[in-house]
């Protein structure tokens, strides 16, 4: 009953969110005007602002918090590490790098979500026959893996921004993240990967609850762990692909959502999973709209929000860890 009411509170704060970040920007639009705009009788200049540009970001920036909150919650409970998320474990940048070879070629769209995916299942890959030990597959070196080729990554992504100043921009966007470009045919092409993605992957919540009590059991119960692993890295990379391809690169939401979801409504995946899709979509609104609204009319890339939170999030984690550690 306690955790309903989490539920119902969150979804409450998301439409709240929503209806605020709808109304905030450069030209505030009231509350009634937004009323007046779905019922279609607001004036053309609001309805171009609401329904051609805030909205598709609005939507975009739900979904990708979202997104990126449900891998957070699956490669944490893998690598059974709350430190872990896609941007740790060198999935984002390799995205990231994927869509900037993309953008240098002139691609579009469709050209910058495929390369993503390409670059960030290759980085998958890799992680995942660097920390193959026999027929196992060692967390820990996956963890450390990640962090390796993701510094790795970032200093060629840098090197190709020096070569490439006519791109310098664009490169930009997607190493630091905003939603200034989202329109409705971004989310037409990544909202439904995204959200079918995620609802397949909370298809394995149980298998990674029995994962969590340690694979020997879990495999007694009849879970095959490997391929849950398998499952769970592909589905993951996809969808952080496509976020890169919306949103560009934006770190720690993966980390900080599924932490605190985890503490509000406990470690049960079955709940967890669906309450930090909706934290994630809450954050990000959230995040998106700070970064409209904090030097208006200019506008801060939206990694740098979510870096403010999470770099020192990230700390806490590790200081609570050493702490923990050094008790036992």
């Amino acid at each position: 009953m306690k955790k309903n009411i989490y539920f119902i509170i969150a979804i409450l704060a998301l439409f709240f969110t929503v209806i605020i970040s709808i109304s905030v920007g450069a030209v505030k639009i009231p509350l009634q005007e937004i009323v007046n705009v779905f019922a279609k009788s607001g004036n053309q200049t609001n309805r171009t602002i609401i329904l051609n540009l805030r909205l598709p970001r609005v939507i975009g920036s739900a979904v990708v918090g979202m997104g990126l909150s449900v891998v957070g919650v699956f490669f944490q409970g893998l690598l059974r590490n709350t430190m872990a998320d896609p941007y740790v474990l060198g999935i984002s940048s390799g995205a990231a790098f994927g869509a900037t070879i993309a953008i240098i070629l002139g691609l579009g769209l469709f050209g910058i979500s495929f390369l993503a995916f390409i670059s960030s299942l290759a980085v998958v890959i890799f992680v995942y026959i660097v920390s193959k030990t026999g027929p196992k597959i060692s967390m820990h070196t996956m963890l450390l893996a990640g962090i390796a080729i993701s510094a790795f990554i970032s200093a060629i992504i840098s090197l190709l921004m020096l070569l490439n100043h006519e791109e310098f921009n664009k490169i930009i966007f997607w190493t630091m993240g905003g939603f200034s470009l989202t329109n409705w045919n971004n989310i037409a092409f990544s909202a439904p990967i995204i959200v079918i993605c995620c609802l397949i992957m909370y298809v394995f919540s149980r298998d990674l609850n029995a994962i969590l009590t340690g694979e020997e059991i879990a495999e007694h119960l009849g879970v095959n762990t490997e391929m849950v692993k398998k499952i769970i890295l592909v589905l993951g990379s996809l969808v952080t692909a496509t976020t890169v391809s919306v949103g560009g690169v934006i770190s720690f939401v993966g980390l900080i959502v599924p932490h605190i979801s985890r503490i509000i409504v406990g470690p049960d995946n079955r709940i967890l999973v669906p309450f930090s899709a909706l934290s994630g979509a809450i954050f990000l609104t959230m995040a998106d709209t700070l970064a409209r609204f904090i030097l208006r009319p200019t506008e801060i890339p939206i990694g740098i929000i979510t870096a403010a939170f999470g770099g020192p999030f990230f700390l806490y984690l590790l200081i609570k860890s050493k702490r923990k550690s050094e008790r036992m």
